[in-house]
């Protein structure tokens, strides 16, 4: 375990600072500071609040998490950090961070990819990912149909959303029914008292000429509020639970239907499910019997580690080291729409850096004109 890589991994796509510590596939360390109560008043994130929240944590959050973890910012192989996609106020609060951390501390620095992240962090909880693995990523922000042939040089998209994520979705219906914000832990919560087949829904480009692979809830949110509207403006009482209970059914079931078809479709024998909406237990739940029956093998990290944290970037970050991908160059910059197919950023001046090939990353920068003595105080 003391030769595998050691990475700091920071992570502030929208609402959370996230600061995590990786060995390998060991998680030494998960801090996350988050920001949603200040959000909550608004209905929805601010970016602006967001931002200002990240500035103010950072800094405690990474001392938290090198607490917890037991080391020293000089231990470390290298930092990671979340380039994209996400907000572009957020991710450039992180990604100066890592610059300036590693930057004073001679380490390499690794942008990379929010959703490639997501897929990567299932290795801590069940070991080395599949080659290829099927991903099916839903949140607030995403919700997408991924394979990843190597997590680190190869991630392909064969589906999204057109519209509302689902995790938005989950949200808005939130807001429609008086329940506050986030919306998806209430959901799920008051959903378990409800019948989930009281309201026929619609199921979202399902039909035969429909894209397989692409999802749509824009269209369901619609109709769960003319719904609730009717009830309302008739004088009779909004079933919430049956509600909740028939618009999550909705929304999962269209989910774990076309994971399990692409599974199928793409001969692939694993799907792997992250992102916040991760955390459902109803999604994970029929997930677990459609694969079942489809003799796929599903892995679904812990709900702590499917929503928006600094382990999942130290977890690819690692994983770069340990394959020799290349570093990213000091003038990384944030990319609010970070495509998933660069699951990290590399320097483009750098031997083969683009290319995917190994590379060595045993030395260190130097840096001689940085202050020995300042960075003696502040990071030893």
């Amino acid at each position: 375990m003391a030769d595998e890589p050691l990475v700091l991994g920071i992570e502030t796509s929208c609402d959370e600072t996230g600061v995590g510590i990786v060995r390998g596939h060991t998680l030494l360390a998960d801090a996350v500071a988050s920001s949603v109560d200040e959000h909550a008043r608004f209905g929805g994130v601010v970016p602006e609040v967001a931002s200002r929240a990240h500035l103010e944590a950072m800094v405690p959050t990474i001392q938290r998490a090198l607490k917890e973890a037991g080391v020293a910012a000089s231990d470390l192989d290298g930092i990671a950090v979340t380039a994209g996609p996400g907000l572009a106020g957020a991710l450039l609060v992180g990604v100066s961070a890592a610059k300036a951390y590693a930057y004073a501390l001679g380490k390499p620095l690794y942008g990379v990819n929010h959703l490639a992240s997501h897929i990567c962090v299932d290795q801590l909880e069940h070991g080395p990912l599949p080659e290829p693995t099927m991903a099916l990523l839903v949140s607030g922000g995403h919700s997408s149909l991924l394979l990843a042939p190597d997590i680190t040089a190869d991630v392909r998209p064969l589906g999204s959303t057109i519209d509302d994520a689902a995790g938005e979705a989950f949200d808005k219906i939130a807001r429609v029914l008086n329940l506050g914000f986030p919306g998806g832990p209430v959901i799920d919560r008051i959903a378990r008292e409800g019948n989930p087949d009281a309201i026929a829904f619609p199921r979202g480009l399902t039909g035969p000429r429909d894209a397989a692979y692409d999802f749509s809830f824009s269209g369901l949110k619609t109709a769960v509020a003319r719904w609730v509207e009717a009830k309302r403006a008739a004088g009779e009482e909004v079933p919430v639970a049956d509600v909740s209970a028939s618009f999550q059914e909705a929304v999962v079931d269209v989910l774990t239907r076309k994971a399990v078809r692409a599974c199928k479709d793409e001969g692939v024998e694993h799907l792997m499910i992250g992102g916040g909406v991760a955390a459902n237990s109803r999604l994970r739940a029929m997930a677990e019997r459609r694969c079942e029956d489809a003799g796929i093998t599903l892995r679904v990290p812990r709900p702590k580690l499917c929503t928006d944290n600094g382990a999942m970037v130290a977890a690819l970050g690692a994983e770069m080291v340990a394959r020799g991908r290349s570093a990213s160059a000091w003038d990384l910059s944030a990319d609010s729409s970070l495509p998933v197919t660069d699951p990290h950023v590399p320097d483009p001046d750098a031997d083969g850096g683009a290319d995917g090939h190994p590379h060595s990353h045993s030395h260190t920068h130097s840096h001689d004109h940085v202050h020995e003595l300042s960075r003696k105080n502040l990071y030893a």
